[in-house]
């Protein structure tokens, strides 16, 4: 028994360390848009300008070259999921189900990277595919975090399943989610439209905005404070209705520090330290939002299958 409680124990530590990994993989992936780096390897996948390692590199190509390595990492973290996943909780649990959407989501990661190489959608490229690449990218990316999340949530719990009822809190929660996954997909068309029309000052970036011949992602941008702000308003009133809470007072906080820092971030002219830790607010505000959704509309199941002794060792970790 105490072996039991010890293993799940390493697990649920395991699949903290295996978010908070990919968390920083997303940062560093951040850092390679902003800084231009997304060509350092030139149009090659997986190999780097035709090689394994490359020689002589330079600092683009290095930024690129570990962003490859550390989300090949992330991979094998997601799979060291499954595995221990399936050996250590029942058929059905949660855990189970998220380790391998989250592998999935991981080798979703990988081609969507692949296909923005290999097309050509990085540097300096203003493609309106590339927005559209890199929407696809963002929301394939919370979707991860989701999964990991979940699995990481789940391991010191029992079996769970979605609340009967409340419906009430399912549609919030459904139309809070739609909101931070447009809100997500808004803000890396602005931070793209930030990377590739730089301004010298913030007058300037807003004649831009107002341009009718703008670009695309720059005649987007405009739009990013303007959903920032309404979704935010419906996270704290989210938070406000489910303040018994603890998570929702970390996740209404969070928020506001996120609202403080894109209006410095935006009135700097985004400079790249800003604009990753931006990414990390977004991150944890959205990881925040599924630790929320997860205590108040998951249940304990009444699927009795799983062995007594797990039921336990499980109660014992919480």
């Amino acid at each position: 028994m105490e072996t039991s409680r010890r293993r799940i124990r390493l697990f649920r530590q395991y699949a903290w360390i295996v978010l908070a990994c990919n968390i920083a993989v997303i940062l560093w992936g951040a850092v390679v848009r902003a800084t231009g780096s997304g060509a350092g390897c030139g149009e090659h996948w997986p190999l780097c300008n035709g090689v394994a390692v490359p020689q002589s590199p330079q600092i683009a190509t290095i930024i690129e070259f570990v962003h490859r390595l550390t989300s090949g990492l992330a991979v094998g973290l997601a799979l060291g999921l499954v595995v221990f996943g399936f050996q250590l909780f029942p058929r059905r649990h949660l855990v189970r189900r998220a380790a391998v959407a989250a592998v999935f989501f991981e080798f979703m990661e990988a081609l969507l990277g692949a296909a923005l190489v290999l097309l050509g959608h990085v540097a300096k490229d203003p493609s309106v595919a590339r927005g559209y690449y890199l929407s696809a990218h963002l929301v394939n990316t919370l979707m991860l975090l989701a999964a990991l999340t979940l699995a990481a949530w789940a391991s010191g719990r029992s079996p769970v399943r979605i609340r009967s009822g409340a419906f009430g809190w399912k549609f919030a929660f459904g139309m809070v989610g739609a909101g931070l996954l447009l809100l997500g997909v808004s803000g890396v068309i602005a931070a793209l439209g930030d990377t590739l029309f730089k301004s010298s000052s913030l007058s300037q970036g807003f004649r831009q905005d107002l341009l009718p011949a703008a670009h695309p992602f720059i005649r987007l941008r405009v739009w990013h404070p303007v959903i920032a702000v309404l979704v935010s308003l419906s996270i704290e009133a989210l938070c406000f209705a489910a303040r018994a809470k603890q998570i929702a007072w970390i996740l209404g906080a969070l928020t506001l520090t996120q609202i403080a820092a894109g209006m410095i971030n935006l009135a700097l002219l985004a400079p790249v330290p800003l604009q990753i830790f931006h990414l990390l607010l977004a991150d944890a505000v959205w990881i925040a939002f599924i630790l929320l959704a997860a205590d108040v509309l998951l249940e304990p199941s009444p699927d009795s299958r799983f062995a007594p002794s797990l039921d336990f060792a499980l109660t014992s970790v919480k």
